[in-house]
C-alpha cells in the first residue's frame, strides 16, 4: 500500500487562523508557526509563583536561600499520561492477527509487548455500530479494551468514515441506501488499482444525523474513560487523514464553503462530547481543499492536541508539529520496518526506520507509532528491535515529557519555612496541559499544591515554583507529588529522576547536597 505517496508531490498546505464559531474562512495560505498567536492556553487553577525569587537584599524574596537536594535524570523509561510509545492493535486492513493463531492470543502478544506504553486502534464506522439507537462493537474492540485493562495500558482510538479498503463503505451498512456516494473513480497510487473509489456524501443531513447519533452513544461511554488516552478528529477522506489524494480537484462538495462549514460542524459536535478526552487532529495539507486548516486551528484553541499520519517528508506538517504550543501534545505515525532484508532499506549504515525515528524526534513528539504498516504482528516488531534497539531506546528514553525537581532550594521566611523547586524537562515535548506539583508531610497532611503555566517546564529550559509551608515544617521528609491537569481531569506523574521515590510516586525531600 502506497498510500502516502502524494506528500512527496504535494506542496499544498493550509494551516490557517480561526474564524468565530459559525463562521467559515476562505482558503487561508499557510503561515509561520513559532510565535503565532493561537490564543491562551488551557486555565489552570491555584497558579504558584514561578519566580524570579532573588535570596539577596533588598528584595529577599527567598531569604537565604540554599540548595539541599539535588536530582538527575533517569536512565530507564517513564510511562505517563500523555506519552508514550504505542503499539497498533488494528489498522484499515484489520487487526494485527498471525496465521494459525487466535485473535485473542495475537493481540495479546502486541499489547504485552514492552516496547509500548499506549495501544492504538483504528477501526470503521461499520465495526461499532450496525444499527441506528445502539452500539455493537466488533470483537478486537473488546478484546482489546479487556486486554489492556490486564496489561495496564491505555488506549488511543480512531473512528473511520472513510477507507479505500473497505467494502462497500466505512459507514454502516443501514446508512447505504440513505446517504449519496460521490464517484471518484480508479487509481494506481493507492495500491488498489481497479478499484472505484467513492465517498460519502458528508453535509448529507441522514449522515450528519447518524454520525452525531454514533459519536454522542461513544462519548457517553469513553469520554473521560480512564482507559482512553485521546481520540482522533473525525476528519475527510482517505483513512480520515483529511485528504482524497490523488484526485486533483474533486471532493463531494459543491464548494470550498460547503466542505469547511461540514467538518467544522462535525469537529465542533465532536469537541462538545469530548469534553475530558483530548481530540488528536490530522495536520495534513489541505490537498483535497475541505477547510483542515480551519479544524487544525480550532483544535489548538480548543486544547486539544495534533496527529501527523506521517513525518519524514511533509515540510508543512514538519512546521507546525515542531513549532506548536507547548501544552499541544503530538502523535508521530511513521510504519516501521520488521527486521526482513528487504524491508531495512540502508544507507550509509543507517536504516529508513532509524532514520525516520531520528527525525520524529527532531520535532519533539508525546508518542509515536510502534506499527508495521498494513503487517502487524508483534514477532514483526520484536524482529526489528532485535538487530536495531539502539534508536528505538532512544526516543523511548526521550519522548513526551520527563520532569524532575533538578535543584531544591530551602529557605525561611516570616517563620515559615518553604521551599523553591527548579524543574526541569528532560524530555523532547513541552507538558500537555498544566502540571502540578502537591507537597505533603510525612503524615500524609497536604501542606501546599498549586499549577505551572500550561506546557512548561519546557525541554531543556528551568521553570521555579516556590512553595510556603506552615510554621515548624520539617522540610527533610516532606514528600512531593507531581500530576497532569488535562481537559478537567489529573493523572499522576511519576518523576524522572534517577533518585529514589516511594511507590506512590512520591519524591521523598532529603538533603543529599
Amino acid at each position: 500500500m502506497n498510500r502516502r505517496n502524494f506528500l512527496q508531490r504535494s506542496a499544498l498546505a493550509s494551516l490557517a487562523t480561526s474564524a468565530l464559531p459559525g463562521q467559515v474562512n476562505t482558503f487561508v495560505p499557510a503561515h509561520n508557526w513559532d510565535g503565532y498567536d493561537f490564543g491562551r492556553g488551557p486555565a489552570i487553577t491555584d497558579r504558584l509563583n514561578q519566580g524570579p525569587f532573588p535570596s539577596y537584599k533588598p528584595e529577599e524574596v527567598v531569604p537565604g536561600a540554599d540548595v539541599i537536594m539535588a536530582t538527575t535524570p533517569s536512565k530507564k523509561r517513564v510511562s505517563n499520561y500523555g506519552m508514550g510509545m504505542t503499539t497498533y492493535l488494528c489498522d484499515e486492513l484489520g487487526p494485527g492477527r498471525k496465521e494459525n493463531e487466535s485473535l485473542e492470543k495475537s493481540l495479546e502478544k502486541l499489547v504485552r509487548l514492552s516496547l509500548g506504553d499506549v495501544l492504538y486502534m483504528r477501526v470503521d464506522w461499520r465495526d461499532i455500530q450496525s444499527k441506528p439507537g445502539r452500539l455493537d462493537f466488533c470483537d478486537h474492540w473488546k478484546i482489546a479494551f479487556d486486554l489492556a485493562k490486564q496489561y495496564n495500558k491505555r488506549i488511543g482510538l480512531r473512528v473511520q468514515l472513510m477507507s479505500p479498503e473497505i467494502e462497500p463503505q466505512s459507514m454502516p451498512d443501514f446508512l447505504l441506501n440513505k446517504v449519496p456516494l460521490y464517484k471518484f473513480g480508479t487509481t494506481n497510487e493507492i495500491g488498489l488499482p481497479g478499484k472505484v473509489q467513492f465517498a460519502p456524501q458528508y453535509d448529507h443531513p441522514v449522515f450528519m444525523s447518524a454520525l452525531k447519533e454514533m459519536d454522542g452513544l461513544l462519548s457517553a461511554q469513553y469520554n473521560g474513560h480512564p482507559q482512553v488516552e485521546f481520540v482522533d478528529t473525525y476528519m475527510y477522506g482517505f483513512w480520515g487523514e483529511g485528504h482524497t489524494w490523488p484526485f486533483p480537484d474533486k471532493n463531494p462538495f459543491p464548494d470550498y464553503a460547503t466542505a469547511e462549514r461540514t467538518f467544522v460542524d462535525i469537529f465542533e459536535m465532536q469537541a462538545a462530547h469530548w469534553k475530558n478526552t483530548p481530540l488528536l487532529t490530522n495536520t495534513q495539507p489541505d490537498y483535497s481543499n475541505v477547510g483542515n486548516s480551519e479544524i487544525v486551528d480550532r483544535t489548538i484553541r480548543s486544547h486539544n492536541w495534533l496527529r501527523t499520519d506521517t513525518i519524514f517528508i511533509e515540510n508543512m506538517q514538519i512546521e507546525s508539529l515542531s513549532n506548536r504550543p507547548a501544552w499541544v501534545g503530538a502523535f508521530v505515525e511513521n510504519g516501521l520496518s520488521d527486521g526482513t532484508p528487504d524491508s531495512l532499506k540502508i544507507s550509509e549504515g543507517v536504516t529508513r526506520t532509524d532514520n525516520i525515528i531520528a527525525h520524529a524526534k527532531d520535532v519533539g513528539p508525546n508518542y509515536f507509532s510502534l506499527w508495521n504498516w498494513h503487517r502487524i504482528q508483534a514477532e514483526r516488531l520484536q524482529h526489528y528491535y532485535e538487530q536495531y534497539p539502539d534508536a528505538i531506546d532512544d526516543l523511548a528514553l526521550s519522548i513526551g515529557y520527563r520532569i524532575r525537581p533538578s535543584w531544591i532550594w530551602s529557605f525561611e521566611k516570616d517563620g515559615h519555612p518553604g521551599l523553591v523547586l527548579g524543574l526541569v524537562n528532560d524530555g523532547v515535548a513541552g507538558v500537555p496541559g498544566a502540571l502540578r506539583i502537591s507537597i505533603v508531610s510525612s503524615t500524609g497532611q497536604k501542606l501546599a499544591e498549586g499549577s505551572l503555566d500550561p506546557g512548561y517546564p519546557l525541554p531543556g529550559k528551568v521553570r521555579q515554583a516556590m512553595f510556603l509551608l506552615p510554621k515548624g515544617t520539617n522540610l527533610e521528609g516532606v514528600k512531593m507529588y507531581a500530576a497532569i491537569e488535562v481537559k478537567g481531569l489529573r493523572y499522576s506523574v511519576k518523576w524522572a529522576c534517577q533518585q529514589k521515590t516511594e511507590e506512590d510516586g512520591a519524591l521523598v525531600v532529603r538533603r543529599n547536597i
